[in-house]
């Protein structure tokens, strides 16, 4: 089959359109000959390497994966070939306290397609039968692809993490990433009130469609102030932050009395200052986050079958032109998902 792969980290150079041996499934795994692939920031770190993570070279990225079954393993039951599926991106063991408790971000064992296994830049991918989920509704291929990840993130971060109420006024930093277009529409279906914050006033548009109520173009404005003005002075009951250090003070600093902060990621730095006075005087709760479960995608596909909640596409790309996908993803030149096609 032909993949985009790496044989050893570095830039965009290092990516290479290549023959690449077919997977072989196993029991109870199913082949899935590859639809689309969305990109998320995620492949631009793995390519230039994370420390912690000993990837086995040479390594095929991709974890927002949709597609057709066309073959399954012999213990396989659930899933037939020729079904159009998405794969829900966290792999778990299923057999560990954690698992059976639904929480299957905290598996030992958890990895992510394209992370210790190979992902979706390929014609191929092979997964185990419980992270294939029939695509619902009307939605294509490419729809499918742009929602796994982003949503499942998003529902963790709001839903189940920030215990999101209706009613409660909530931030999203990073509007036009996959990410924050998601939490913007789960915000929304909970009755939130959202203030969306993006870096061009573009964006800030496409998030207004998307159902946020204000925007705030961090180049030009204050997120803090803005919250302030906006909310009256009180802040906000919920901050969905993906950032990090470049927008940690202004985040911190704009939540209400009980207000709770909640954080997936670390695109400009993870050093962050906390002024703990502010913490427990403002009795405020700040939240960690990552990837979510197989119950809460569920969840989350109820309403984007019902297309409640919509995948939010951006560009596609031919599976040979990777590198210039992820180079729009580097320059943040995009609002929602960039799709390969293999």
């Amino acid at each position: 089959m032909k993949a985009v792969r790496f044989h050893e980290h570095g830039g965009l150079e290092v990516l290479r359109y290549e023959d690449a041996p077919e997977p072989k499934i196993q029991a109870n795994e199913v082949l899935v000959k590859v639809r689309a692939c969305a990109l998320n920031h995620l492949d631009l770190w793995l390519r230039n390497g994370v420390a912690s993570w000993k990837l086995p070279m040479p390594h095929i990225l991709g974890s927002d994966i949709s597609g057709e079954v066309v073959e399954v393993g012999s213990l396989v039951t659930r899933v037939k070939p020729g079904e159009r599926v998405l794969l829900c991106p966290g792999i778990s063991c299923g057999r560990c306290e954690a698992c059976f408790k639904g929480l299957d971000s905290a598996c030992r064992d958890y990895t992510i397609f394209g992370v210790m296994v190979d992902g979706g830049y390929a014609e191929y991918v092979k997964s185990p039968e419980p992270n294939a989920f029939p695509i619902p509704g009307d939605l294509s291929f490419d729809e499918a692809a742009a929602v796994p990840l982003v949503f499942i993130t998003a529902w963790h971060m709001l839903m189940t993490r920030a215990q999101l109420k209706p009613g409660e006024d909530v931030l999203v930093v990073g509007a036009g990433s996959g990410v924050g277009s998601a939490a913007i529409q789960v915000a929304r279906l909970m009755q939130a009130r959202v203030i969306a914050v993006a870096g061009t006033d573009a964006k800030l548009e496409k998030a207004r469609t998307l159902g946020a109520d204000f925007g705030i173009n961090h180049q030009k404005q204050s997120i803090f102030e803005e919250v302030k003005r906006i909310t009256g002075k009180r802040g906000v009951d919920v901050v969905v932050e993906h950032v990090g250090a470049a927008v940690w003070e202004a985040c911190f600093d704009s939540l209400a009395t009980y207000g709770r902060l909640v954080t997936c990621g670390t695109t400009s730095g993870e050093d962050v200052q906390l002024n703990l006075r502010l913490l427990y005087g403002r009795q405020r709760t700040l939240l960690g986050s990552f990837m979510g479960g197989k119950a809460e995608l569920t969840e989350a596909l109820k309403f984007i079958g019902q297309r409640k909640l919509n995948a939010v596409i951006d560009s596609t790309f031919p599976l040979r032109q990777a590198a210039a996908a992820q180079k729009k993803m580097e320059d943040r030149d995009f609002f929602g998902k960039i799709i390969l096609h293999p």
